[in-house]
């Protein structure tokens, strides 16, 4: 495959492979890199002191480059970029690494490696990092000679933003960034092989309308390739056009607005009752960009029985993976949407449209019946679920919400708003603890004049909060609220729920009253402005004096109550037919007109 590459060739020019490295990333765009310098990348940090165009954040620990490259990606659109050198710093890599492979985000990471002459026999900080992330790559190169540099960058940046996004690793041995060489940027990149296909099959879109129209139960299940394709305004389209409703995954928050009155909210484990039971009951699934994994589908065996699936996507290896599938489209779901819209559009000129009156009546009473909602808790004790929905109101759908994992992650999933894409980034398919506050720090530096808030637990704050210090010095103003719950929260649910309440070492914080660490006294450590609240009444304020400081990071300790839980919740491994809304508590469709409303 041949592809041209923006900017053309540039005149042959004297370089060493370390020059030829810094001017590479420069030709590709490159504006951000974080990173971490050591032996075998020294050499490419000696031109990169003298890069104008390259901003190099000196982060504290090679897992927060990876995870600030994953948020600057997620919330720009582009290519995110990190750097470490061999050995321990190349495999610190490997989480965000993974964790972009598993949540589809375009990031190159650049590795130095030991000589050439020396790979293979144990050298001082070797590893055989491109072999240790063959499986998590979506492609990966070890680059030993000096003038394949610039071709192997190029095709790197390619290949990480075109077709299904992921990560790309290009690591270069300490001996090619020494040498001399010619920096020849290419005019074109030769790929035998690699034919992302984007525009859909007419035929099957064809089979998709008809199915569309002949359905009477119909779902638009939408994952988060709707927002890697940047398809937000046609999906409005498609979804207003037929009336259909929508259910937005984990990874596609955003992507339709909450506000909107088809949209039932998020599917899955801890999803609303309406977008379960919509799914559920449909009899066909129109998935765009989605990727049937366990944690929406539950018990595959029982996972919306009666349902035919039109499923669209960037990535065949996809497609039947996990469901069959009736309608397969492969290609880039902005592109899928807008011919389904021209197709329907067709039928309704000639007077056919689909009846899905009682369906949406049915949908729409699921969802008024069964609402979002949370117990306050006795004594004045704070909620986490009340502390986001007023952050959520108070710094508004224009900011951007990037969470940790796990209880909170939940919590900001339901409470706050989202009503634009790309202002809600999480660590979806690999659950990383430890993402939020790097991966904010990424997306502020991406996105400067956007509120960034960091969304994480008492747990994952202290796998990371080290980058506090790269925010400080860097001047990235971040705003961290920490739900601290004093505890690991999900992974003490679980044990309330089905270990008997034997809470084994799940307790993080408290010793004779103390809080070990004081998140208040590590902020200002840090050089950040730490503020703590404990109270519902406070939360306003605290919130809007966070929202007040713009020049420094802000840490807030949200000392909530540490027995809230999840809900709705399926437990793993069961039928989504099985959610409940409270600890002994399960919907009940039938105790009302909603059976007589439902088709």
């Amino acid at each position: 495959m041949s592809e041209q590459v923006s900017g053309g060739a540039a005149a042959g020019v004297p370089a060493t492979g370390a020059q030829s490295l810094i001017k590479s990333l420069e030709s590709a765009g490159v504006r951000d890199i974080f990173g971490i310098p050591g032996g075998a990348i020294l050499p490419a940090y000696d031109p990169l002191y003298d890069s104008t165009r390259l901003r190099h954040i000196l982060v504290r620990h090679e897992q927060g480059a990876g995870h600030a490259a994953q948020g600057y990606a997620t919330a720009t659109g582009r290519v995110g970029v990190c750097m470490a050198t061999s050995g321990p710093g190349a495999t610190n890599l490997v989480t965000p690494i993974a964790d972009a492979y598993m949540d589809s985000v375009p990031m190159v990471a650049v590795t130095g490696q030991v000589a050439s002459s020396a790979i293979g026999t144990d050298a001082f900080q070797e590893a055989d990092i491109r072999g240790i992330t063959m499986p998590i790559t979506k492609h990966n190169f070890l680059v030993t000679d000096a003038a394949e540099i610039p071709r192997t960058i190029a095709e790197a940046f390619h290949l990480a933003s075109t077709g299904r996004p992921g990560p790309v690793l290009v690591d270069v041995s300490k001996d090619a960034l020494q040498a001399r060489t010619t920096f020849l940027w290419p005019s074109e990149l030769h790929l035998p092989g690699y034919r992302p296909v984007v525009r859909p099959h007419a035929k099957q879109v064809r089979e998709a309308a008809r199915l569309i129209l002949e359905s009477r139960r119909p779902v638009l299940y939408v994952g988060g390739g709707v927002i890697h394709a940047g398809a937000d305004k046609e999906l409005r389209v498609l979804a207003e056009m037929t009336g259909i409703p929508v259910v937005t995954t984990l990874m596609a928050r955003g992507a339709f607005p909450d506000s909107h009155v088809q949209h039932l909210g998020m599917p899955g484990m801890h999803g609303t009752v309406a977008a379960v039971a919509a799914l559920q009951r449909s009899d066909l699934i129109i998935s765009l960009g989605a990727r049937f994994d366990d944690r929406v589908t539950g018990n595959l065996d029982s996972f919306a029985p009666q349902a035919k699936v039109i499923h669209a996507d960037i990535d065949p290896a996809e497609i039947g993976k996990n469901r069959y599938v009736d309608v397969p489209i492969v290609g880039d779901c902005r592109e899928v949407i807008a011919d389904l819209v021209v197709a329907l559009q067709g039928e309704a000129d000639a007077g056919r449209q689909g009846d899905y009156e009682a369906w949406v009546a049915f949908v729409a009473a699921t969802k008024k019946k069964y609402p979002l909602g949370y117990e306050t808790p006795t004594g004045g004790a704070l909620s986490p679920q009340y502390v986001l929905e007023r952050l959520g109101r108070i710094s508004g759908p224009e900011s951007i919400y990037v969470s940790g994992v796990g209880q909170h992650q939940m919590w900001a999933s339901h409470f706050i708003g989202y009503e634009h894409p790309r202002t809600w980034i999480n660590s979806g398919g690999l659950g990383t603890m430890g993402f939020s506050v790097p991966a904010a720090m990424g997306a502020k530096v991406g996105r400067p004049d956007t509120t960034v808030w960091s969304i994480d637990g008492d747990g994952c704050f202290q796998m990371t909060n080290q980058e506090l210090a790269t925010c400080a010095i860097e001047n990235i103003p971040i705003k961290v609220a920490v739900i601290n719950n004093e505890s690991l929260g999900m992974v003490r649910q679980w044990q309330t729920l089905f270990y008997n309440e034997r809470y084994s070492n799940t307790d993080l914080q408290t010793v004779a009253q103390r809080r070990i660490p004081d998140f208040v006294k590590l902020a200002d450590a840090y050089g950040c402005v730490g503020l703590a609240c404990d109270s519902p009444e406070d939360v306003d304020a605290t919130i809007t004096k966070a929202m007040e400081i713009d020049d420094v990071p802000v840490v807030v300790d949200f000392r909530v109550h540490r027995d809230a839980m999840v809900w709705p919740m399926v437990a793993a491994g069961t039928s989504n037919d099985d959610i409940k809304f409270a600890r002994d508590l399960a919907p009940d469709f039938e105790d009302d007109d909603l059976a007589e409303r439902r088709p």
